[in-house]
């Protein structure tokens, strides 16, 4: 790790003189994908070269044309907003980084490991559930939430749709036969809400199964309409913990409690689930693994062919994945990556939990559309594609919620 003169020069003016007020601020502190602050010549404060992730105190013409560029490459996010993070402001960026450093020795040592076989024994039970689910209801899924002219959490209403969401989640869970929670989560980062729902665990509620996928949209294109329907980013993964919850809810207790999150403000700097996951380390809540859900419509590689992203995920969650491929799903997993910040499992991760992301297809051959009023369904959206990643998050919901299976370091 290289840390600048200048970053030094930060913390010693304390960490607190970059955070603005609410949608207003001169400059503000983030992480991002180091090869991005390079590309955009954007001043690096401290960085990682063995994680890739770089330090910066950003303009908001900055943050522009980071923004800009998470748009041209194919990328959903792109950097993590700091503002307001307490530990950059106790503790500085090094330890952000020092910590991320520490994350990923942990998963080489795993992968370095001579015997990890990770096998699932079929269940019936799951076979069965995952029969249940259905294209046509994500189809009706996606055409509702991309019907909303937007879901941008800086948007004059960016609760609309929040609201009339949980208004149709709390009528399908009438029809639940396990107990359940559902409520809205506020933010100190963002006028936007997260929704929760809690499958409460019967035998082991504090350990924690989180699938998760954020609900917001944006549209970054020049000029023309700013309608952002967010199809595929990422109506689709909303859809996917939909339907998922739709299956689980009628099903026996799991064991452990499985926690939905629709994330608030992914696309302005993973702003909903970094607030979650920093309370959760803060509460030191047991989060024995997270599933991210962003993008799962175009399958641009093939049908059923699922890239899982190895960069800031857990190397025992890409296993579990490629155990419960071969023993239910048998679609086909490729090794990718998408840089740090490209989606909200790296909330997660820097917080030190097990994240997963599995990804409609292979970084480059993702969908070209986002982020524009073209992201709509169209003749190539997939949706019997798209249904592999609710029965990933079935299988999660029905095996590790009922298993004694953790992340072995």
């Amino acid at each position: 790790m290289k840390i600048a003169m200048m970053a030094l020069l930060f913390v010693a003016s304390g960490a607190s003189a970059h955070v603005a007020a609410l949608g207003e601020f001169q400059t503000k502190p983030i992480l991002a994908d180091l090869k991005d602050l390079r590309a955009l010549n954007i001043p690096v404060m401290a960085k990682d070269e063995g994680v890739e992730v770089g330090y910066a105190v950003v303009t908001p013409l900055m943050l522009q044309r980071i923004q800009e560029r998470a748009h041209t490459v194919g990328k959903c996010g792109g950097f993590e907003d700091l503002s307001g993070d307490v530990m950059l402001q106790s503790h500085g960026f090094d330890h952000m980084l020092t910590e991320l450093a520490k994350i990923k020795e942990q998963n080489d040592l795993y992968e370095r490991a001579p015997f990890k076989a990770l096998a699932l024994e079929k269940n019936a039970g799951i076979v069965a559930a995952l029969s249940e689910v259905s294209e046509n209801n994500l189809r009706s899924y996606v055409q509702w939430l991309s019907s909303f002219p937007n879901r941008n959490n800086k948007d004059p209403q960016p609760n609309r749709h929040v609201t009339e969401m949980k208004m149709r989640l709390e009528a399908m869970l009438g029809n639940a036969t396990i107990p359940y929670e559902i409520s809205e989560i506020t933010h100190s980062s963002t006028k936007q809400n997260t929704l929760k729902v809690r499958l409460p665990g019967s035998a082991r509620p504090n350990e924690i199964i989180v699938l998760g996928g954020h609900l917001d949209s944006i549209n970054q294109s020049w000029g023309g309409t700013k309608a952002a329907p967010g199809a595929d980013d990422n109506a689709s993964g909303s859809a996917n913990l939909i339907e998922a919850l739709r299956i689980l809810m009628e099903k026996p207790q799991p064991q452990r409690s499985i926690e939905f999150f629709w994330y608030a403000g992914e696309e302005s700097g993973l702003l909903g689930s970094a607030e979650i996951a920093k309370q959760y380390k803060a509460e030191n809540k047991d989060v024995v693994a997270v599933l991210q859900l962003d993008m799962t419509l175009l399958p641009g590689s093939g049908e059923l062919v699922v890239g899982s992203m190895t960069d800031f995920t857990s190397s025992w969650m890409r296993d579990y994945l490629k155990a419960l491929n071969e023993t239910y799903l048998n679609a086909k997993i490729v090794d990718d990556k998408c840089g740090y910040g490209c989606s909200d499992h790296a909330s997660w991760n820097r917080q030190g939990y097990p994240a997963l992301m599995p990804f409609e297809a292979t970084f480059k051959a993702s969908n070209k559309n986002i982020h524009t009023a073209n992201d709509v369904i169209t003749p190539e959206s997939n949706f019997k594609h798209s249904a592999v990643f609710t029965k990933i998050a079935v299988v999660l919901g029905m095996d590790l919620a009922n298993s004694s299976a953790r992340q072995p370091y």
